[in-house]
């Protein structure tokens, strides 16, 4: 499987459009002499069209230089990450490229829905030294959808204009204002597949309904803040089983905000049908940080390697040790993601937006209601931290700040949730909440760092002694530091000033 970044625009045409001239664009030596291809694709999706509600398309192609099985996935605007595989003999697709995407199938088959048939024409813009900078593609496009009633044909033509290595973001902005100019349109739709749905009426299974406009009630800003976690969490879940940097995080960092909200927001959302939701996010929490919490380590002591002699740092097979742990935890972690488990919580998230457990106070509005949903988590969290300078026994002080942190977290997220509708007021106190978390956290990680430490060592070779012990001592440097750092962070995050605006809302 291998993988690729595509970055394009797509261009409606008519039939009597004629490509402009490129050759002058910024950058643009020469434009090659064309090429043409018959391309032809049959895409998958499940009978509800799954796969195209989240803008995702699987295809077997044959034609051209790519022919192949491809799975496309939206990476941002105007890019989509594309994998593939090669062809074979077997129609059925690939396991390798299904599992990428079981989050959105959750054990539904893939059968076919559409073919398509593309006549291409195709020219490059190079530059002086023969890199191509952009490939220009004159689509004229047939299509069928198989999974209706409509046996209809549609025909269009349309523009690609996708970048290339030595191309830049301006030229693929100068390109399409170059096709405007003569007459080409922007598309409607960002895949060939898309429109060929949108024109038969074949309606893909878009997310579970959302807040139609910006929420006006307690009940809909939580709600709409869950949505945007439920569709981080889809959006990251193929880029964590690819490994790709920072998904594992992503998804976990979506994962905690859905769990504080719920609990946050209870009195809004009923806790007796959201709490049976509890222990699967923390489930799946769990399992996500088992990689990034090994992930994170392995970054923070190869950084911390950097700084120290060579010659003492050079013995590395207890970093070995952790990156292979790392693997096992990634094989984990996909066969938990691949599980009926996994899915059954999905469901029951979809659930949850279609049919909101709202109470009586969901329907209050906003402006009222919810300040006092954000003060109440900022007086749990003043309580937890007030706790921390009653306690005498070590241990039992770094478990009450651990429990701040946690209770810092839930007063920063509902801050977040509660911006949509109050602004900079609940915009600063999830800011406050933040330092307070980060500080907290700072010692925590120092701690849990000479923990690991401790582990590598019982199990390290003789000449890696000293090193773990140099990392082990930085460690316990850095979380004393942060340690220190903690009661002014506090003073200045609880400053009156933080919480007023939001009290004269109630």
């Amino acid at each position: 499987m291998t993988q690729y970044l595509e970055i394009e625009r797509k261009y409606d045409a008519d039939s009597h459009f004629i490509l402009p001239d490129l050759t002058d664009l910024p950058g643009c030596a020469s434009v090659s002499a064309p090429e043409s291809h018959h391309l032809v694709a049959r895409y998958f999706d499940t009978d509800d069209f799954r796969l195209a509600g989240r803008s995702i398309t699987f295809r077997r192609r044959e034609g051209g230089e790519d022919a192949g099985w491809h799975v496309k996935i939206p990476a941002g605007q105007d890019a989509k990450k594309e994998l593939r595989a090669p062809l074979d003999e077997a129609t059925e697709p690939p396991v390798q490229l299904t599992e990428l995407v079981a989050g959105c199938l959750r054990g539904r088959p893939l059968s076919p829905v559409a073919t398509l048939e593309t006549h291409r024409t195709v020219v490059r813009l190079l530059d002086a030294e023969g890199r191509m900078l952009a490939e220009v593609a004159d689509d004229a496009v047939s299509g069928e959808v198989l999974a209706t009633d409509d046996p209809a044909i549609t025909t269009w033509r349309e523009i690609e204009v996708e970048l290339g290595p030595a191309g830049s973001p301006e030229l693929l902005k100068a390109v399409g204002k170059r096709l405007r100019l003569s007459g080409g349109r922007r598309a409607g739709s960002h895949s060939k597949l898309g429109r060929l749905l949108e024109t038969h009426g074949a309606v893909p299974a878009a997310p579970a309904t959302r807040p139609s406009a910006g929420p006006e009630t307690a009940g809909e800003v939580a709600i709409a803040y869950l949505a945007a976690q439920i569709d981080a969490l889809a959006a990251y879940d193929p880029k964590a089983r690819l490994a790709e940097y920072d998904a594992v995080h992503r998804m976990r960092v979506a994962v905690r905000r859905m769990r504080s909200v719920l609990k946050s927001y209870g009195p809004v959302l009923d806790r007796a049908q959201t709490d049976s939701l509890q222990p699967e996010l923390k489930w799946l929490a769990d399992s996500l940080g088992e990689v990034r919490d090994l992930e994170v380590l392995r970054k923070r002591f190869s950084e911390r390697l950097l700084d120290l002699p060579a010659e003492v740092s050079r013995h590395r097979g207890w970093l070995d040790a952790m990156a292979a742990q790392e693997r096992e935890a990634y094989r984990r972690l996909n066969a938990d993601l691949t599980g009926r488990r996994y899915f059954d919580l999905l469901d029951a998230l979809d659930h949850l937006m279609a049919e909101p457990p709202y109470t009586g106070r969901a329907g209050l509005d906003a402006a009222h209601e919810v300040p006092r949903l954000v003060i109440r988590a900022w007086h749990r969290l003043a309580r937890a931290y007030e706790l921390i300078a009653g306690l005498d026994d070590p241990a039992e002080i770094d478990l009450a700040r651990h429990e701040a942190r946690k209770d810092a977290k839930r007063a920063r997220y509902a801050a977040e949730a509660a911006a949509a509708v109050l602004g900079r007021p609940a915009a600063r106190v999830a800011k406050q909440a933040k330092m307070i978390q980060e500080v907290l956290g700072g010692y925590q990680d120092g701690v849990i760092a000479q923990e690991r430490l401790g582990q590598a060592a019982a199990a390290a070779a003789p000449e890696e002694l000293f090193i773990l012990g140099m990392l082990s001592g930085i460690e316990h440097c850095a979380a004393q530091a942060a340690l220190h750092d903690i009661p002014e962070v506090w003073r200045q995050a609880t400053r009156p000033k933080h919480l007023r605006p939001l009290l004269t809302l109630t």
